[in-house]
This record gives C-alpha cells, sequence and structure tokens, in this order.
C-alpha cells in the first residue's frame, strides 16, 4: 500500500472495558494503517471513528508514517504502535518467521490476531496502449513496482520469484507509492500498476477514469500452485463493471486485510476496540463499500494465523461466538 500513516485514538478505558466503575486514566493508542486513497486508511479510520464516537474531545489525529502491513508488524513488534492492519499472507510469515527476508529478526511469536477484515485480490491495471494483455506481457514493461515495506511490494516480490522475474525485467521497475501511480499511469510514466487491495480502491477508480485502462487476468499455473502451497492466498474475482474498462470478470488471486496486535497490548483496550467495533456492525459495514459484505462469523476466524489475542477472545466469547 501506499504512504502508510497511523491514527491515534483517545479513549476513556471506563465504560468502554469491563472494568469496575472507578474511573480510569485516558488511554491513547496508535494503529497503523495505509495511505488516504487505500482501504487500510478507512479501516483504521473507521475503527477509530467508532471507538471515539460520542467523545469530541478524543478526535483521530494522525502521527506518523509507516509503509504498509511489513511495516505496520514492525512498529507493533517494536512498540510504535499498538495494532495495525496487515495482510494475512504478512501476519501468517511474521508470526511463523517464514520469510526471513521480510523479517529478519526472526519469529514475532507475541503477535495476535483480532479480527480480520476485507478481501484484497492483487490487482494489476495496464494503459489500454500499453500492449498488455496478460499478466505475463508485464515483463520489458515499466511497471510500478510498490512501496518498498508494504505487504503490496512484498507479494509482488513473492509472485515475482515464483514467476523467475526480477526488478530487472521491467524496462522500469518504479517504487512509487499508492498516491502516485494512477497519474503516473495516466501520464504515460508507467504502463502498469500492480497493488494489493480492497476494491473498490480510490487510486484503481483513478486510474481507469482518468485515462483508458484496464484490469488484467491474473491466472496461470504458477499462481494456482502458490494458491494451493499457502493456506494465507486464494482465488479471487473483481466483478465486471466495478471499474471503467472492464466489462468481465476480472481473475485473480489475493489475501485479506487483518487487524493485529501484540500480547503486551492491555487485553482490556483490545477487548473495548473489538467491542466497539461488532456492537455497532451496521455503521461499520456503511463506511467503505468493500466493507459491505462482511460477516462476524467470518471475521473471527478466516485469514487470522496469530493465536487471538486475549481481549478478543473475552469478547467473543461473552457473545457466544465462541
Amino acid at each position: 500500500m501506499k504512504l502508510f500513516k497511523s491514527l491515534t485514538l483517545g479513549t476513556m478505558v471506563a465504560g468502554a472495558m469491563a472494568l469496575s466503575g472507578t474511573a480510569q486514566a485516558e488511554t491513547f493508542i496508535t494503529i497503523g494503517t495505509g495511505g488516504q486513497t487505500g482501504v487500510y486508511y478507512q479501516v483504521g479510520g473507521a475503527i477509530c471513528r467508532l471507538v471515539n464516537r460520542g467523545s469530541a474531545e478524543h478526535d483521530i489525529k494522525c502521527t506518523h508514517t509507516t509503509g504498509g502491513s511489513v511495516s505496520n508488524i514492525n512498529g507493533i513488534r517494536a512498540g510504535d504502535l499498538d495494532m495495525g492492519v496487515a495482510q494475512s499472507d504478512w501476519q501468517y510469515h511474521a508470526y511463523n518467521g517464514t520469510a526471513p527476508d521480510t523479517f529478519p529478526d526472526g519469529k514475532f511469536e507475541e503477535l495476535r490476531a483480532v479480527f480480520s477484515v476485507h478481501p484484497e485480490p492483487f490487482t494489476v491495471v495496464a494503459r489500454a496502449d500499453s500492449g498488455i494483455k496478460t499478466f505475463e506481457d508485464l515483463k520489458g514493461k515499466r511497471v510500478n513496482m510498490g512501496d518498498p515495506g508494504s505487504g503490496a511490494r512484498a507479494t509482488f516480490e513473492v509472485v515475482m520469484d515464483k514467476m523467475g522475474w526480477s526488478a530487472s525485467d521491467f524496462s522500469l521497475a518504479a517504487e512509487l507509492k499508492s498516491a502516485e501511480q494512477s497519474a503516473a499511469l495516466c501520464d504515460n510514466k508507467i504502463d502498469a500498476i500492480v497493488f494489493t487491495v480492497g476494491h473498490p480502491a480510490g487510486t484503481i477508480k483513478e486510474a481507469t477514469t482518468s485515462c483508458e485502462s484496464r484490469l488484467i487476468n491474473v491466472d496461470n499455473e504458477v499462481i494456482r500452485k502458490l494458491v494451493d502451497d499457502n493456506p494465507f492466498y486464494s482465488m479471487a474475482t473483481i466483478p465486471a463493471g466495478m471499474y471503467a474498462g472492464t466489462d468481465e470478470d476480472t481473475t485473480t488471486f489475493g489475501v485479506g486485510a487483518t487487524f493485529v496486535s501484540s500480547a503486551k497490548t492491555s487485553p482490556d483496550v483490545i477487548y473495548a476496540v473489538t467491542k466497539a467495533v461488532f456492537e455497532n456492525f451496521d455503521r461499520f459495514k456503511q463506511m467503505h463499500p468493500a466493507f459491505e459484505n462482511l460477516k462476524e462469523e467470518d471475521m473471527i476466524k478466516n485469514n487470522l494465523s496469530a493465536p487471538l489475542h486475549e481481549g478478543a477472545e473475552r469478547y467473543y466469547k461473552e457473545r457466544g461466538w465462541m
């Protein structure tokens, strides 16, 4: 994802948590999200608004930037972030220590899952005049690989490795932030965007309405084997008509966006955040089109490879969901 930001929210712990009637001190938590044109930013903003609903003195404040899924997880590990949004594949790799190049510190055994959110298809958008008709056609073209440190970039690097590609196989391997890539595509500075994102996404909508471009299928034997070999991937479809110039379904694969934290984060804080989302679930689903089809029963189990956080588990048991 592009220039990732974190959202800071202040919330009164009293009342939001199942504690005694004694007033508690104000607690500030920081959530690692994403840039304003990506869905991660909307996830973090929605959660913060629900937690702070009715508390005018605790407005959401952007405090610092991150680079996406990988940086969010690293920020949680370092104690700079309390929670964050991360792709399901990087949640898996961080907890299990199976991506040493991405997470050189080894297993993040204190990583905890809170819930999953929306699906995130691996998305390729190409200029109509680029000559790109299949995923394999990216080779030799000007391609935005994405922002270093983002989950989207890391996932593309996994795919490149499986395809036997390196950055030198592209005539230009750009590292644009997601906020920059649509303009670069329509200004003919690049031929294609590769981006793992929830849909509909503002940056993809911008790219397909500002110039003639189209979504490209990502479906071959290499991709099918990648999905078969890894439980955190699944085949995905981007529906026809979601974007201009795309009259047929687009077949690809994808991951899920997940909300994660650390075992060191207070169970009472995680309980309060989880409760704020699920007790305002209809409102939450209305906060972005990518949330419309979310189901509570799926969010508490799908795409979660790290253990559930104690605070989230407590809430789910209270609801009778576990």
